[in-house]
This record gives C-alpha cells, structure tokens and sequence, in this order.
C-alpha cells in the first residue's frame, strides 16, 4: 500500500479559542504558498488536522519543505485505509514488516466515539493479529517501543503511521501583522528576523550601506541572509536599503567620537520608523543583545530608543552570543553572517564609546546640524528589492 498521506497537527494553534479557526486559515495559506512548486498536492482540513495528499510527489521533499513552516507542531507520513477493523490489521502489519526494532506499541486514538470499540479493544485486536502475522520476533513494550505505531481511527477514514517529525512551531506568518527588520551583515540580526517570523509577524527588512567605505561583497552578504529568511515565510521577502554615507559622515563631522555610536543609531531608528510607516509595518525588530556592546547598554538603548514612537522587538535580547550563533547555525545564517564584509556599524567603531550616555547631551550635538532633512532624504532614496527566486536573475543588482 501506497504512503500518500502526510497529517499536520497544529500544537499551540488550538489554544486560539474563538481565533482559532482564523490561524488554521492563515495556516494552510502559508503551507500551500511554502508548497506550491509541488503542483499535484492536495489538501483536506478538518477541525484539528490538515493533510496533504501527495499525489507522488517526492514525500521527502515536501516533509523538509514543510519543516520551515512556522505554526505547525508536527507532522507524520501515514497511510489513509477506510475505518474498518480488518484493513487497519492489515495495514499497522504492513507498517511493522517494513520497521526495524525488536518491540512494538499500538497506540489508537478514536475521533470517532460512534466506533463500536474501545481505543484500548482496539490496541489489543490489532497487536494480535500483528504476533499471528509477523515474520519478525516481536514483543510488546508500552513504554519505550522500538516501533510505535499511531492509529487515528475517523468517521470515514483511519490514519496509520510510524513516525513524528517537528515541526517548527510557533504562529503561522502574518497572523501577527508585520514588521520591519533592522538587518545587520552579523549574526544576530537573522536570528531576530527568524524568531519574530516564528511568532506570526512577518517582516520586511532594512538594511544600511555606506559605499564606498561598504563594498558590493558587504551588500550581496545581506541579500543573502535575506534570501534565507524568506523560506521560513511566503518563499519572498522585501528588503529596504538605505544610502547611509552621507548621513553617516555628517555624524562623525558634528558629533563627540565617544557620542558618535549613539548618535548613529538614534538616527538609524529615525530612518527606520518612517520607511516602517511608508510600508504599514507595525512595530521595529532588531538584533540587540544586553551588553553586548556599547550601544546596547540598557542607558544606550533607553537614549537610542527615545527618538521614535514605534515599538522595537529585541529577539535576542536576553541571549547570549553562544545561544544566539546555535540558532543561527540551525537556520543557515551563520556561515553567511561570518563572511568577512563589513557593515556601516562596524567600519567606524570609536575607541572609546560613551556606554552610559545622556539624553541631553545626544540632543544638543544633533542641534548642531539639521539632520532631519539628511534622515528624510535616507528615507526618501531608499532602493527597495524583492528577493525571490529570481532576484539574483535582475541586472545591476550587485
């Protein structure tokens, strides 16, 4: 018989009371975008469950695919059989003489409470005829089988499978509303990014170039960490960059190098609440860890901070740089984020930056240039990129 079945389980999605079935909606939109170079796919929904018919297409292609897909808690390759006793004998037996291992467990579980026997009657009956049938020698274990076999008996049909596979939990994409994503060329940055798409908001990104002190290597880094966010969301992502030279020059002719960083970023935020506003993104995400450098000192996030209104999500926050690259390395990024290529934050560090600064004083070396007009122009000539599939196809990209 012919695994053509794949059972998604929803986990956290079904604690969503009366929004519940807005998240199942907003969830199977994402799995058939995330899935739709796989064109024979099927779909069928019920109230706790989507399943994907295969239709032959390549089972672990479309399993790895579906991994990436933020709001699903796990998902099994199964067989679909009609509820009938014989055939699901039949079946789990089929499913046993293809295992590996010494014990077994049948574990049932009846969504049909019509079903004239209990889930425990139906264990028994199905162990029983899988020991009269068998080829293998077999025992029965109930609490660490080597072979664990799930029964989902319904109305009409029953699943049969052997295998979990996480998922990759969270919210489906989108369901939060959107964000946009200071990305740095670092590690942290993309880690932020993936952990604010698995809690349902998408982003779009912004990125901030300094040519000719950043290089063409510099920006094709960050297209490229973009490149592997957008397969944890709808399969592209939009990426704002920002001129930042002249801006950024501008800062270092007016200000204290001790205030120099802190400056930069209060006018980095300027930037990124109003290209946020311009494309309906509802709060900013960064990469900032506690104490990891100057500018993310709780007194220099606070001085930082002051100059916008829009709410900033720090992901990371509360990692340390150890937990932070683990992630990083689990979702693609890190290899990309260690590439050699400096970014705007890094090419004009000051030796000595201040790591408690004060409002006052950040405000009054700003009043010595009109700045605002310098942050409305950043905004203004921002080059926007949807990266896809195609975009390493477009000219003059790079």
């Amino acid at each position: 018989m012919e695994c053509n079945h794949i059972l998604v389980r929803f986990g956290e999605l079904t604690t969503k009371g009366k929004n519940r079935k807005l998240f199942i909606r907003k969830l199977t939109q994402n799995t058939k975008e995330m899935l739709k170079e796989f064109q024979h796919l099927r779909y069928d929904m019920s109230f706790d469950r989507l399943y994907i018919i295969l239709n032959g297409e390549n089972p672990e292609a479309v399993c790895e695919k579906l991994q990436t897909v933020f709001g699903i808690h796990s998902f099994s390759l199964c067989y679909q059989v009609e509820s009938d006793l014989e055939k699901i004998k039949e079946v789990c037996l089929e499913v046993i003489e293809k295992s590996e291992g010494k014990t077994f467990k049948i574990q049932t579980k009846r969504n049909d409470k019509d079903y004239p026997m209990h889930s425990h009657d139906i264990n028994t009956a199905i162990a029983g005829h899988i020991f009269h049938h068998t080829s293998k020698d077999l025992k029965v274990d109930v609490h660490h089988p080597d072979i664990l076999i799930k029964v989902e008996l319904r109305k009409d049909v029953t699943y049969v499978m052997d295998n979990v596979i996480k998922g990759a939990g969270g919210y489906p994409v989108g369901i939060g509303g959107k964000a946009l994503l200071m990305l740095s060329g670092g590690i942290d940055s993309p880690v932020a990014g993936y952990l604010t798409l698995k809690r349902g908001v998408d982003i779009e990104c912004i990125h901030y170039a300094s040519p000719p002190y950043t290089n063409e290597l510099a920006r094709e880094k960050v297209l490229d960490l973009v490149n592997v966010l957008r397969h944890y969301t709808h399969g592209k992502m939009t990426i704002h960059i920002v001129p930042f030279t002249d801006l950024q020059l501008a800062v270092y002719d007016h200000c204290d190098e001790s205030y120099a960083m802190t400056i930069m970023r209060r006018m980095m935020y300027r930037i990124a609440e109003g290209v946020a506003k311009k494309n309906q993104c509802l709060a900013l995400v960064n990469g900032e860890s506690i104490g990891q450098v100057a500018s993310q000192t709780l007194e220099s996030m606070s001085v930082i901070n002051e100059v916008i209104s829009m709410p900033v999500i720090r992901p990371v926050a509360c990692m340390d740089k150890l937990e932070i690259i683990d992630v990083a390395q689990k979702i693609g990024t890190y290899d990309i984020s260690i590439r050699p290529h400096e970014d705007c934050c890094t090419i004009f560090t000051p030796k000595q930056p201040a790591t408690k600064p004060k409002s006052y004083k950040a405000e009054a070396l700003e009043e010595t240039w009109d700045y605002q007009s310098m942050v409305n122009a950043c905004i203004d000539q921002c080059e926007t990129i949807i990266v896809d599939d195609h975009y390493k196809e477009v000219e003059d990209l790079f």
